[in-house]
């Protein structure tokens, strides 16, 4: 039992790591300027699932937001088209940060099971040697 609290928390770890990651890059790209020609920076998403064979969550794979993104009037800007336009991402700098929080937390949470179940196995070890 003790092993399997470590093994699903392990599982949860992986899925923040990834959703972390994911959250860094759209944050990191939310300026990242294209030519009206190009594809804006595609905010990506990650999917997580349960498996009917092990207990846990898994990364299911990722999906990325629209290439369209907005289009800024910065006629200065040395990407701009002959209308003055650049592409940005549409990538919302808030909810960016509501989920880091989240996915921070989620990470902290199962790192803190993994903590307290090793601690489990250790003083059930003690109990077994006394």
């Amino acid at each position: 039992m003790t092993f399997d609290a470590i093994g699903i928390a392990g599982t949860g770890m992986t899925l923040h790591r990834k959703w972390l990651d994911a959250l860094s890059d759209n944050i990191a790209n939310i300026n990242t300027a294209v030519a009206t020609s190009d594809a804006a920076f595609r905010e990506r998403y990650i999917l997580a699932q349960t498996s009917p064979d092990s207990p846990g969550a898994y990364v299911a794979g990722a999906a990325f937001g629209s290439p369209e993104g907005r289009l800024v009037h910065q006629p200065d800007h040395p990407l701009a088209d002959a209308d003055g336009y650049v592409r940005y991402p549409d990538i919302d700098l808030g909810s960016q940060m509501s989920q880091l929080i989240m996915a921070q937390r989620g990470y902290q949470a199962s790192a803190g099971t993994v903590d307290r179940a090793r601690n489990a196995y250790e003083a059930a070890l003690q109990i077994g040697r006394g």
